[in-house]
């Protein structure tokens, strides 16, 4: 898998919540990929959104040094800061689209990492916004004998669920993973 894939919030807090069963998987497999390639970006939001929902939400909760742990790992993947110029850019996000003002501003950190994917279950599934495409990777079944043909689809992640080639993303743009996950 090649190009930069922005990760949000929810995918990690996955990746970390084996009560979650096929989603935790598939966020594992996400996350590790996007370690070993080293394409995997997120933002200071994100950040801050994990380590309060990760210490908080989670059942169990990590325990507060556990998940401070995670963000400094996180900080290889260059978080997108939250400054003025990204405030604009939500800003247009927002008018244009519609969405939340937070995911505008997950969207435009995105934009500006120049993240072709961005990985979350929040927004529509192969929408467009600012040059984005969203990739929900919970709409796909996890499975662990890889089977997946479609350009650009990361082995070993997520495949159809009903195993036909020319699902819904076939011809989505192509995701991306990153950096190791501890």
């Amino acid at each position: 898998m090649t190009g930069l894939v922005f990760v949000d919030t929810n995918v990690l807090l996955y990746s970390l919540d084996q009560g979650e069963g096929a989603k935790h998987q598939c966020a594992r497999d996400w996350m590790d990929s996007l370690w070993k390639d080293r394409n995997g970006r997120i933002s200071v939001q994100v950040l801050s959104e994990f380590f309060f929902n990760a210490t908080r939400k989670l059942s169990p909760g990590l325990p507060r040094e556990q998940a401070w742990d995670f963000v400094v790992a996180l900080s290889d993947w260059r978080p997108q800061p939250t400054d003025f110029r990204m405030l604009e850019i939500g800003e247009q996000v927002q008018a244009r689209y519609g969405l939340s003002w937070w995911d505008s501003l997950i969207v435009a950190a995105a934009h500006r990492q120049k993240c072709g994917t961005l990985l979350t279950e929040d927004l529509q599934h192969a929408a467009v916004y600012a040059g984005v495409t969203i990739m929900n990777p919970f709409a796909w079944v996890c499975r662990s004998r890889g089977v997946s043909t479609r350009r650009n689809w990361p082995r070993n992640r997520c495949a159809a669920a009903d195993d036909k080639e020319d699902g819904p993303l076939a011809t989505a743009s192509s995701p991306g993973p990153t950096p190791g996950w501890q």
